[in-house]
């Protein structure tokens, strides 16, 4: 897929709720991620009409805030059936752009897609997503020519089949992920869950590095929670959490004294199908690789909300291979609820999982159970080395400390006792090591 060069189109955002109010923040603030600059909205409070979305007098005065204000593209904060869409696009001015909610983050993710692999996933959810509403846009008498050879319909599932085997040639990552960082000797563990959960947070607090406090009270963790009317500020935020980039963040974290390599990865969004950001995704794949996932749930969603969006992110890890014994999930912002509050959020996800975990990561909430949960999950052998003294001795036991839980180190007389237990195959490698030290002893005797 060629890079996308993506000019500054005046946009009009448009937002239908059953009920007021009718918020447009978020969406103004994805349309300006996108580099496009919105120049109106239009609002509607009732329900969807199943043929136009808004309805034939919505749309004619759509029409006319299109007309009058120059606007080369309408973004609906919404899903568009291919019939909505084909309806909102033929009402408006010609050359209008009609985009829904979905189609503007895929957008967002092509631009973000770093990787060969990502980029061809991009596009090949980008295309499976276009290709009924080319259908659907095509005028009858050409519908069935719209199969043929060299038509649009032809040449994007053409490009879907051709995209697909690319795919499936392609090596797993989380096969190549996980055999690197093992001949790296850390166990991993993955941070998921849906953006604005606090993952970030977690992974700094769970991280050995220190940071700056400021940075854990920063726009990236607050959200569209915060009172700040600087729009500038809110699309920067927006766009650094969820499409600057779908690479990861790694840090290296202590849990209960054994090393490990903590991932941030991207944030699940809201109102998207969980087969779109599955689409998407490569970095779900380093949960595939994980010995542990941390799922961290924002516990100050709505009931019917965090129900929802617990359930589509644990669709989602299983759809990517993750055992679910690997997965505990974090009920996160304790910190903010109710004793009430909290028992109908944990009744809830108790109904998903076992043992939920409520945690507040700003506060440091109860994180050392989510450590203890993490490091039973570890795989674990324990080990007793025993080697002549030395420097070389003295990189062995540097060695388990760095990739170990080491439990006591003796000295006696000429003679080096170690007894760690860590990841099976660092601990391996150690007792290699400690047999050809001590056969290089017996040898120079």
């Amino acid at each position: 897929m060629s890079e996308q060069i993506h000019i500054e189109t005046p946009t009009i955002v448009v937002k239908r709720e059953p009920t007021t109010p009718i918020e447009t923040d978020e969406i103004r603030a994805l349309v300006s991620a996108a580099g496009h600059s919105v120049v109106g909205e239009r609002t509607q409070v009732g329900p969807e009409d199943s043929g136009t979305y808004l309805g034939r007098g919505a749309l004619d005065d759509l029409s006319t805030v299109v007309d009058s204000t120059g606007a080369g593209q309408v973004v609906v904060d919404d899903e568009l059936t291919p019939g909505q869409h084909h309806s909102v696009e033929t009402a408006l001015p010609d050359g209008t752009r009609v985009l829904d909610r979905y189609r503007l983050v895929l957008g967002l993710f092509e631009s973000g897609a770093n990787t060969r692999r990502a980029r061809l996933q991009v596009e090949l959810a980008t295309l499976r997503y276009d290709l009924p509403r080319v259908i659907e846009s095509a005028e009858e008498g050409l519908l069935n020519r719209g199969v043929e050879k060299g038509s649009p319909v032809y040449d994007i599932r053409d490009r879907i089949d051709r995209l697909e085997r690319k795919l499936a040639e392609m090596p797993d990552p989380a096969d190549q992920f996980r055999k690197r960082r093992r001949e790296e000797g850390f166990d991993l563990v993955t941070i998921a869950g849906y953006t604005n959960a606090g993952k970030s947070t977690l992974l700094r607090r769970l991280a050995d590095e220190l940071c700056l406090e400021a940075e854990i009270e920063s726009e990236a963790e607050s959200g569209f929670e915060s009172t700040s009317t600087d729009e500038t500020t809110t699309t920067a935020a927006v766009a650094d959490r969820l499409f600057e980039t779908l690479e990861t963040t790694t840090r290296r974290a202590t849990i209960d004294g054994r090393p490990v390599l903590a991932t941030d990865t991207v944030g699940f969004v809201s109102d998207l199908p969980h087969w779109l950001v599955a689409s998407f995704s490569e970095t779900l794949s380093e949960a595939a690789a994980a010995d542990a996932v941390i799922l961290v749930a924002d516990a100050t969603d709505p009931c019917e909300e965090f129900r929802e969006k617990l359930a589509v992110a644990l669709d989602v890890l299983d759809e990517q291979g993750v055992d679910r014994e690997n997965v505990i999930t974090a009920c996160n912002k304790t910190d903010r609820l109710t004793e009430g509050e909290l028992e109908s959020r944990l009744a809830i996800a108790e109904a998903f999982v076992p043992s939920p975990i409520p945690i507040s990561a700003r506060a440091e909430a109860n994180l050392d159970s989510l450590r203890s949960a993490v490091r039973a999950r570890l795989p674990t052998e324990r080990a007793t080395l025993q080697m002549p003294a030395g420097d070389e001795a003295m990189a062995v036991v540097s060695r388990a400390y760095d990739r170990t839980s080491v439990e006591t180190v003796d000295y006696d007389g000429s003679t080096v006792r170690v007894v760690c237990d860590g990841p099976p195959s660092v601990v391996e490698r150690l007792r290699a090591r400690t047999e050809e030290l001590e056969f290089e002893a017996e040898t120079d005797l």
